[in-house]
């Protein structure tokens, strides 16, 4: 019997934790899907946003330490994957228990990416560009005028926390890394394959049919591969994962 596992899942550019809510209701009861909500959306409107990588992991960092469970993984998707992997290197510079594995999703390896980008996606037409291309906002959103507004705005915002990420040669982490990727995604298979530089442990790479929202485009054959990563983590990590930086 696999022991219960809260899965903390990270949101990627433009979202709200809420993006995860379906979740709870799909994944198995041994599952405890847990969304991490960023400052200045949804739950956390009232709050200001933070706009730095570097402070808004070491944020959220210092937020879930404080309450972390005995058994748990972080899942992001795109700007989420890159946020769970600086909060799981900042857990194990306070030495602190790691993750059970990491699970990153439709999000180039930390040596591969492109913060220049980010920096040149700013203006409206090129973040509303930019939003088709990725194929993961409804139609309903660029018909209303004040929803795409308030989505640009925090795509806008995203994207600078994204165009602050520097890569830094770090030790490898002793968890597993579990990847997924989109066949029809623009991100290129090397850049996903050098996530397996950033552990000590196993890695793997799942395929799915679909764009950069391959999770949603093929959400049933996804769910299923995440299950299966989440309870192989379980069974052949019998580490105490705690830092070695």
């Amino acid at each position: 019997m696999l022991k219960p596992l809260t899965l903390f899942c990270l949101p990627c550019a433009g979202a709200s934790a809420t993006m995860y809510l379906r979740w709870r209701r799909l994944l198995p009861s041994w599952i405890t899907v847990q969304p991490v909500e960023l400052p200045g959306r949804g739950s956390r409107m009232d709050e200001l946003p933070e706009e730095s990588y570097a402070v808004l992991t070491e944020r959220l960092c210092d937020e879930l330490a404080a309450t972390m469970p005995e058994h748990y993984a972080f899942f992001g998707h795109s700007m989420g994957a890159l946020l769970a992997y600086g909060i799981t290197h900042g857990l194990a510079a306070r030495t602190l228990p790691l993750p059970a594995a990491l699970f990153v999703s439709g999000c180039a390896a930390p040596n591969r990416q492109d913060s220049e980008c980010y920096v040149r996606i700013q203006g409206q037409a090129a973040l509303i560009a930019d939003l088709r291309k990725q194929g993961g906002t409804p139609e309903e959103v660029f018909d209303n005028p004040e929803l795409l507004a308030m989505t640009l705005d925090l795509l806008r915002m995203d994207y600078r926390v994204c165009g602050s990420f520097r890569h830094v040669p770090l030790s490898p982490l002793p968890i597993p890394i579990h990847v997924f990727g989109g066949c029809a995604d623009q991100i290129e298979a090397e850049k996903l394959n050098d996530w397996r530089l950033a552990s000590t442990l196993a890695f793997t790479l799942d395929w799915f049919d679909g764009g950069h929202f391959f999770l949603r485009q093929s959400e049933e054959v996804f769910l299923l591969a995440l299950i299966k990563r989440l309870a192989e983590s379980l069974i052949e990590v019998p580490h105490e994962a705690c830092a070695t930086a």
